[in-house]
């Protein structure tokens, strides 16, 4: 059974900086992209970042400059680091996975974590 952990959520100021973690672990072939969404209080998830297995990323406009998304495949985990955040980055940040288990690929979601961003 293959399983999302994420990590490193909370409260911070605005401006302030968070990194978010998320570990893939069970039985997994590839990795293959790997992402994160969010989803505020009345709000629809949203796709914040992405990155292939080969390192190609993809941001939200609203993002770009501020987050950066990268990987450890070694480690099969992802990591978002959040610079200059504000208010309107409240949410809770869920890590997505599309991978290879058996017996075939998959979508893997974590459980989410909270950011909050006081202003």
């Amino acid at each position: 059974q293959v399983q999302l952990v994420e990590s490193g959520g909370g409260l911070v100021q605005s401006g302030g900086s968070l990194r978010l973690s998320c570990a893939a672990s069970g039985i997994i072939f590839s990795i293959y992209t790997m992402g994160w969404y969010r989803q505020a209080p009345g709000k629809q998830r949203e796709l914040v970042a992405s990155i292939t297995s080969g390192g190609r990323t993809n941001y939200v406009d609203s993002v770009k400059d501020r987050f950066t998304i990268s990987r450890d495949n070694a480690k099969n985990t992802v990591y978002l680091q959040m610079n200059s955040l504000k208010p309107t980055d409240t949410a809770v940040y869920y890590c997505n996975a599309n991978l290879s288990t058996w017996p075939r690929t998959y979508d893997y979601w974590g459980q989410g974590t909270q950011v909050t961003v006081s202003s």
